[in-house]
C-alpha cells in the first residue's frame, strides 16, 4: 500500500471521527467538459446570479489554488422530516424548505472541514500541506466535484444523489496540494424516471441535470423585488426554498437522518406563524431566524413571501393586518404586495378596505412610485370593485 493510499485512509478515518457522513477524493484536473453547458445556460438566461461569476475559475482549480493536486469532497446528511409538529394557535403558518432547517449549513460544513484540515496537518506535519475549503458560494461547482469524487450521481434535477442519504445532503470541498488516490464517479441511475420533472410546478428542470434557475421556486423565494404573478400561487405557503423535486424522487423514499444536532429543525422557526412575521423588526428577525440559511437575503423577501402565502392559504382574517402593512410599511415592494393580498383576500365588496387601498394608491401615485408597484393597487381596486 503506497503512502498516499495510507494517508487517504487516515483522512477517511479522521473524517468519520468528526461526524462527516461521506467523503470522497478526486484529482485537481479541470472541469472543462462543463464549459459549453455553463455558457449555454448563461446565454439562455438560466442562471440565478448567485453563482460565482467567473466561469474560468469555476472550472479550473489552478486559477484559485497554487499547484493543486487533489480535491476532497464531503457530505453531511440532513433531516427530511420533523419529529414534532408546531402547536395549533389559530394562525396560518408558512414553511422553510428542508435545506434551511437547523443552523446555517455553511457554518456547519466550514467548521467540519476546518477540523478535518487540522487533523490532516497533525498527520502530515504543519507546513506540509495546504488547503482551500469552500461551501456553496465558493468558486467550484459543489455537485460536479462531489460527483467526480464518487459521493453519488447527479440526478435529472441537478442534485447529487447518494446511496445512503438520497439528495438530502450538504456538500463542501477542499482543494489541497496533497496527492491522494481519486475515487470513481458514479453514473446517473435515474433511467427513464421523470418524477422530479413531472413534479416541478413551474417546469424549471430541463431533464438533463440542468435547470432554468430563474424559474426555480427556490430562486423565486430569494429575489428581493415583486414576485411575478406566475409564481405567486406556486409557492403555496413556502417562504424560503423549494424541495418539491426532492420529495418526488424515488431515491429519497424513506430517507430521514438525524445525525447532527445543529441540523435539527426548530418547529417554530421552520413552520412560523405568518402574520407575526410581518411585524418583526430587523433585530427581532435576526434574533429569531438569523442562524438559518434561509435568512441570508434578509427579512424583506421572507415577509413578501409570507404575504403571498397568506393569500394562497385564503386567510381572510389577515386583511386588517395587511391594510396596516400597506399603509405603514416603509418599503414600497412590501406595501404593494400587501395591496395585492388585500385584493385577493376580499370576499365581498367592502367600502372601508376599498377606500384604504384607493387612498394609499393616491399617495403612491403622487410620490412618483414605480409603475410595477402602482399596478398592484389598481388590480386590487379592480378585484374589489368586481365584488359589487
Amino acid at each position: 500500500m503506497s503512502a498516499s493510499v495510507t494517508l487517504k485512509q487516515q483522512i477517511i478515518t479522521e473524517s468519520q471521527k468528526l461526524g462527516i457522513d461521506k467523503i470522497g477524493f478526486t484529482t485537481a484536473d479541470d472541469f472543462e467538459e462543463l464549459r459549453s453547458s455553463l455558457e449555454a445556460q448563461k446565454a439562455a438566461g438560466h442562471t440565478s446570479g448567485f453563482e460565482h461569476p467567473n466561469i474560468d475559475e469555476r472550472l479550473n482549480p489552478t486559477l484559485i489554488f497554487d499547484h493543486p493536486q487533489s480535491i476532497i469532497a464531503i457530505a453531511l446528511a440532513y433531516p427530511s422530516r420533523m419529529k414534532q409538529q408546531p402547536k395549533r394557535t389559530g394562525l396560518k403558518r408558512g414553511q422553510f424548505a428542508r435545506a434551511s432547517w437547523g443552523d446555517d449549513y455553511h457554518h456547519i460544513l466550514r467548521e467540519k472541514m476546518a477540523l478535518l484540515i487540522d487533523r490532516v496537518k497533525d498527520i502530515v506535519g504543519e507546513g506540509n500541506a495546504r488547503f482551500e475549503p469552500m461551501v456553496d458560494t465558493g468558486q467550484l461547482i459543489d455537485v460536479a466535484v462531489a460527483h467526480r469524487a464518487g459521493l453519488g450521481f447527479i440526478g435529472k434535477n441537478g442534485l447529487l444523489i447518494t446511496e445512503e442519504f438520497g439528495s438530502f445532503v450538504y456538500l463542501g470541498e477542499m482543494i489541497t496540494d496533497l496527492k491522494l488516490e481519486p475515487d470513481t464517479p458514479i453514473p446517473c441511475q435515474c433511467g427513464e424516471c421523470t418524477r422530479c420533472l413531472d413534479a416541478c410546478p413551474v417546469q424549471a428542470l430541463l431533464g438533463d441535470g440542468r435547470m432554468n434557475a430563474q424559474r426555480c421556486l427556490s430562486y423565486q423565494t430569494q429575489t428581493k423585488g415583486l414576485m411575478a404573478d406566475e409564481f405567486r400561487p406556486k409557492i403555496r405557503n413556502v417562504i424560503y426554498g423549494c424541495d418539491i423535486c426532492q420529495v418526488a424522487c424515488p431515491f429519497n423514499r424513506g430517507k430521514d437522518f438525524h445525525l447532527h444536532q445543529r441540523m435539527e429543525p426548530d418547529v417554530e422557526k421552520v413552520r412560523p406563524e405568518l402574520l407575526p412575521m410581518l411585524k418583526l423588526s430587523n433585530k427581532q428577525f435576526n434574533d429569531r431566524f438569523g442562524q438559518m440559511a434561509g435568512a441570508w437575503r434578509g427579512k424583506k423577501p421572507l415577509q413578501r413571501n409570507a404575504i403571498i402565502a397568506l393569500v394562497n392559504l385564503g386567510d381572510v382574517s389577515a386583511v386588517d393586518d395587511l391594510l396596516h402593512v400597506m399603509s405603514q410599511d416603509p418599503r414600497p415592494m412590501i406595501r404593494a404586495t400587501a395591496a395585492y393580498a388585500v385584493g385577493r383576500l376580499s370576499r365581498s365588496y367592502e367600502t372601508t378596505s376599498r377606500a384604504k387601498v384607493a387612498e394609499q394608491y393616491q399617495k403612491e401615485l403622487v410620490s412618483g412610485q414605480e409603475e410595477a408597484f402602482l399596478k398592484e393597487y389598481r388590480r386590487a381596486l379592480e378585484t374589489i370593485d368586481a365584488l359589487k
